[in-house]
């Protein structure tokens, strides 16, 4: 029986705020050993018995990330499929089955979202396979985690009557909301209750069909959008007005409390979804304090802390159960027990259109990455640099000239009609209106500093006239 991994990977993941921001979330940050969580969810599928390719469910704004990383990590998807909107996990689903449907009647859909922390793989694909043989059987499963201890930041499942042969599985009896500390502490004492991984397996016709009788509407949006998805590269663009038009709700909401075949399989093994600074304390290796440090950082009597400093060095003296996150644009401190209430102030700045709840200060593009240095009335400065081999789109720009100076590497630059190949420390002058093309030749990476001179200088001042990454209207 075949089993094809559907990897969900559209969050945002601001809780972990001022990482994780939206053009690049969680899932894809270096928060793990080993990688990304995008890319240890990847590696956790090598070997799974029955396994085929995966597909990946973007945002439209994650496909160039999302691929390098696949890249990256080896693996060649089925399908990647972009998310003009988020619509949660129901509609992502819906997608990933119509298409494997048409390929495969027998098809087995392993719902996985791409921000999960499952050190232990073998064990993992060892209970997979017991959930294969669960949903061979017409269930349709999800995993609940073993609770480890009473957490409020999860929902629960409660199981029933264990399934006539089929060890260790289980009917389920409710699905329970975010409880409070005393019912958190209750169920996990119960040995009944689980907490909700997110995580499913379910034949890919079987999830369709039931789905289509409770959210019809959501099934025929989807169906549409998918049948009038485009090829762009390696990426399927679903069509945006119908997918737009389904409602955005989770499997759980959606089907899972409604259906009468509803399985739970334990998951008893570690397991987070990383979904505060807190959690990803957990995880981690600690020192004989127990604090996590990641980067430049010098303690003294610090205990129980989480200090990552990205950018510049961080000292700490005399502290205790906090988070402190350094950033090159924004710095969080945090004490470990009110780390859930960054969303709230992610909330509050995206309210107010702060630009460090959106991107970092570097940027990441298909030919490579900028970041910001300075800006200020009439300038702006950036750090560019270009990948072996990679070229940027032919622009012109209405609202500001460009000069250019080589740091490393070597630079083709188009510009009007001229062509010119420039080296270390040489530079060159781009005029406001003129057409022009940065590329790299050479087998290094090229960087060099832009500045930016005019009224306006905002990134959507760009026309581009060719480009190999289908950005051209």
């Amino acid at each position: 029986m075949n089993i094809y991994p559907v990897v969900l990977s559209g969050g945002s993941g601001t809780r972990l705020w001022p990482m994780s921001r939206q053009t690049m979330p969680k899932q894809f940050l270096p928060l793990l050993p080993g990688g990304s969580p995008f890319q240890m969810t990847l590696a956790r599928l090598s070997g799974l018995a029955g396994g085929r390719a995966p597909i990946i469910i973007a945002s439209n704004d994650h496909r160039f990330v999302a691929a390098e990383q696949l890249r990256a990590a080896n693996v060649t998807p089925g399908a990647l499929v972009l998310e003009p909107v988020g619509r949660n996990t129901a509609p992502a689903a819906a997608i990933a089955a119509i298409r494997l449907v048409a390929e495969d009647r027998d098809a087995l859909m392993l719902v996985l979202p791409a921000d999960h922390h499952v050190p232990d793989a073998l064990a993992f694909r060892e209970l997979v396979n017991r959930g294969a043989e669960v949903a061979g059987a017409g269930h349709l499963v999800t995993f609940g985690v073993t609770p480890r201890w009473a957490e409020t930041g999860y929902g629960y499942i409660e199981r029933g009557a264990a399934l006539p042969g089929l060890s260790g599985c289980y009917d389920v009896a409710e699905f329970i909301e975010k409880p409070e500390i005393e019912i958190a502490a209750h169920f996990a004492a119960t040995g009944r209750h689980y907490w909700n991984s997110g995580m499913f397996l379910f034949g890919a016709a079987h999830y369709l069909a039931e789905l289509e009788a409770v959210q019809p509407a959501l099934v025929a949006a989807c169906r549409r959008s998918l049948s009038n998805a485009t090829r762009d590269q390696d990426f399927l663009r679903l069509e945006s007005a119908s997918f737009a038009n389904c409602p955005s709700i989770s499997i759980d909401y959606a089907l899972m409390e409604h259906t009468a075949h509803a399985a739970v399989v334990p998951l008893e093994l570690e397991w987070s979804d990383i979904g505060s600074w807190k959690a990803l304390w957990d995880v981690h290796a600690k020192d004989e304090n127990g604090n996590v440090v990641v980067g430049d950082v010098r303690l003294e009597d610090v205990r129980d802390c989480y200090v990552n400093a990205s950018r510049r060095l961080v000292v700490g003296i005399g502290l205790e159960n906090l988070v402190i996150i350094e950033t090159p644009d924004a710095i969080l401190v945090s004490s470990q027990d009110e780390v859930q209430r960054v969303r709230q102030i992610v909330e509050q700045m995206r309210d107010e259109d702060r630009p460090e709840c959106f991107a970092h200060s570097t940027v990441f593009r298909p030919w490579g990455s900028y970041e910001d240095i300075d800006s200020g009335t009439r300038f702006r400065v950036k750090r560019i640099t270009v990948k072996p081999g990679a070229k940027l789109s032919l622009q012109m720009h209405h609202h500001r000239a460009e000069h250019w100076v080589v740091v490393t590497g070597t630079a083709r630059i188009t510009r009007g009609e001229e062509v010119i190949l420039l080296s270390e420390n040489q530079s060159t002058y781009i005029p406001l209106g003129v057409t022009h093309r940065l590329e790299n030749p050479g087998r290094i990476p090229l960087q060099m500093i832009e500045v930016q001179s005019g009224a306006y200088l905002a990134e959507d001042d760009i026309v581009r006239f060719e480009d190999l990454y289908s950005r051209v209207p």
